[in-house]
């Protein structure tokens, strides 16, 4: 019961690991404007005052709902 959940915490630890890595290494070298458009996609709500910002991400969140649901559904269908 309990060697499962280790499994799922340990690949969510590398998984996790592997994108700090990339991160680091967009901002290294420069192609950090690669990812520019994330933040801003369709459905993203931002309002901007003068004293006053409010953003909230609608449409960047069902992307990554829609990646993270792939790739856990990937790695469970290889896993067993």
């Amino acid at each position: 019961m309990f060697s499962d959940a280790g499994k799922i915490i340990l690949l969510a630890g590398l998984f996790m690991a592997i994108i700090g890595l990339l991160l680091i290494a967009f901002d290294k070298t420069g192609l950090w404007h690669w990812l520019n458009w994330f933040g801003h996609l369709p459905f993203d709500i931002r309002i901007e005052k003068e004293n006053f910002r409010f953003y909230f991400p609608i449409g960047t969140s069902v992307l990554l709902s829609i990646l993270l649901s792939l790739i856990l559904y990937l790695i469970n269908k290889f896993i067993r």
